[in-house]
């Protein structure tokens, strides 16, 4: 008697979803979110007003992130970002008890671990800041322009497998959208196709 209620609640949640991802426009102003990090601080969107902010979300158990993080791409492109003045921050959406979920203090060590240099480590196990983006893929990127606006969304790369030999001949959508608006310019391609592993909300 009750599956019907279980497969209308599910179709609920899947057009919750699409409808949360599809009101998400480039161009537009970036959903403000207000999370805390692995050291305890609270982050939000609205108070990096006037800076450039890379949202990356991730799961160190997917093979799609340990692909950029075991060849250093990723690391090497948050300390460009921060050299930039970008604000990186990771965001971590995996619920308790699914793959990717972390404590705060595994948060810590994985960053000092790979050697990564997010400015901090979000925590989302509610999912509720990954939902209002609708971030799909570890890793799915967002780039956030200083007057609060969402300005690229998509993939770290061009080439969506999990081997890091691809990486020298991908196309780097993120470092290259970062130069582009540090010359001032608009991002010449502001949607990619996000590729990895699902967020395991």
């Amino acid at each position: 008697m009750r599956k019907p209620f279980v497969r209308l609640a599910l179709v609920t949640l899947a057009l919750y979803a699409v409808s949360s991802s599809a009101a998400l426009r480039v161009g537009e102003p970036a959903p403000d979110f207000q999370g805390i990090d692995s050291e305890g601080k609270t982050h939000r969107l609205a108070g990096y007003r006037g800076k450039i902010v890379v949202l990356e979300w991730t799961n160190h158990d997917c093979p799609f992130v340990r692909k950029h993080y075991s060849a250093g791409n990723m690391q090497n492109q948050q300390r460009e970002a921060a050299a930039q003045g970008v604000v990186w921050l990771s965001v971590i959406s995996s619920a308790p008890g699914k793959q990717g979920h972390v404590t705060a203090a595994n948060a810590d060590e994985l960053t000092r671990s790979r050697n990564a240099a997010p400015r901090a480590v979000i925590l989302d196990p509610s999912g509720e800041t990954g939902r209002a983006y609708g971030a799909r893929t570890t890793p799915h990127m967002y780039i956030v322009d200083k007057a609060g606006k969402l300005v690229y969304t998509g993939g770290i790369d061009s080439i969506t497998s999990a081997n890091p030999a691809d990486i020298p001949r991908a196309t780097q959508h993120v470092r290259v959208a970062l130069q582009e608006l540090a010359a001032g310019k608009p991002v010449s391609t502001p949607v990619t196709k996000p590729y990895g592993c699902s967020v395991k909300y």
